[in-house]
Parts: structure tokens; sequence; C-alpha cells
């Protein structure tokens, strides 16, 4: 896989795991770490896209996209 693949995933996984995956994860069971299992799937996605945002970073600046 080469790097622009990488740098598309990174950009459309958050948008993916908050707004496409939010209505299949829209129910209160199971609990996880005691919160309702659609808390868990935003507090997951508010961890992740930070996350995402940095590596996707990272990589445009290995690439000497950004200066």
């Amino acid at each position: 896989m080469g790097k622009k693949f990488i740098s598309v995933i990174l950009v459309v996984l958050p948008f993916i795991l908050m707004l496409g995956a939010l209505p299949f994860a829209n129910r209160i069971e199971p609990i996880i770490l005691g919160l309702p299992f659609l808390h868990f799937w935003l507090f997951l996605g508010m961890l992740l896209t930070p996350i995402c945002t940095y590596v996707f970073y990272r990589l445009q600046k290995s690439e000497g996209s950004i200066e």
C-alpha cells in the first residue's frame, strides 16, 4: 500500500466512524467501561480523530508536501 492510500484512509476514517456508522452504533447495550455503547463509540471517535490527523500530518510532512 502506498502512502497516498494510507492518507486517504486516515482522512476518511473519522468521517465514517462519526457519521457513517453512527446509525449502527445507536444502541444502549452493551455497556463498555460503564458507558452505553453509543457514548463509548463517540468517545472512541473523539480519541481516534486527532490520532488520524496527526499521522496524516506526519505522512504529509515526510513527503515534503508541508514545509
